[in-house]
């Protein structure tokens, strides 16, 4: 963990990279946010348009933004985000999504029916996990599919920078769901539509959601090798 700004090789950011979810309150450095972000703009994308438009909150900003959406959720308030976000898994991708929600329930000792428990865990999310910061990903309401791929690489870019220098981050679809909220508090159009949401800070070793971990398919199970 390299918190004084001095990248890791990059396989190792690599492989160290994971959703955490559970921040101390200190903030990164300014300058090193900066840093990050400027590398993920090397990101590639289609025709080198760059689709992404990134919003970063700290401080009282993302707190406020944080309570609103709590409050939306347990006023009850539907989801009403810019993307369907009620796709269902089969097959294996089901079996995946399962073992993850087992390994993460399980970290925080939450039991399958216990419905309040698992309510507030899931509104941490609409909280940012109580992290100093997050960026919110839009792209322009013209775009589709794959300019939505461009955001994923930009992500993950961005992502991997963090994780270089210590930074801890979770990338949640959680964060879409108000988008309509999320564009009044930042003062945005609807044309800024939003994708998803990015939480990061310095990782606190003592949230038990810290604790989850979740595996990755066999090579052979994803990757086809012809010649």
């Amino acid at each position: 963990m390299n918190h004084d700004g001095a990248a890791m090789p990059l396989d190792q950011a690599i492989a160290l990279r994971r959703s955490v979810r559970g921040y101390l309150p200190a903030e990164v450095p300014e300058q090193t946010i900066r840093a990050v972000f400027q590398l993920a703009q090397a990101a590639p994308s289609n025709c080198n348009i760059q689709p992404w438009i990134a919003h970063v909150l700290s401080g009282e900003s993302l707190r406020a933004l944080g309570e609103r959406m709590v409050a939306a959720s347990e006023a009850g308030i539907p989801p009403d985000p810019d993307f369907s976000a009620d796709r269902r898994f089969t097959g294996v991708y089901r079996e995946r999504q399962v073992d993850a929600a087992v390994q993460l329930y399980g970290a925080m000792g939450i039991e399958r029916h216990d419905r309040p428990r698992r309510d507030w865990a899931y509104r941490r999310n609409l909280n940012f996990f109580g992290a100093p910061h997050a960026v919110l990903v839009f792209m322009h309401g013209a775009f589709e599919e794959r300019e939505a791929v461009d955001l994923g690489i930009y992500a993950q870019t961005l992502m991997l920078a963090m994780t270089a220098r210590g930074i801890a981050s979770c990338a949640q679809g959680a964060l879409s769901l108000y988008p309509t909220i999320i564009r009044e508090h930042l003062g945005l159009p609807p044309s800024n539509r939003l994708i998803f949401g990015i939480s990061f800070g310095y990782e606190d070793g003592g949230v038990a959601a810290n604790r989850a971990r979740v595996g990755r398919a066999e090579l052979d199970q994803s990757v086809v090798f012809h010649r």
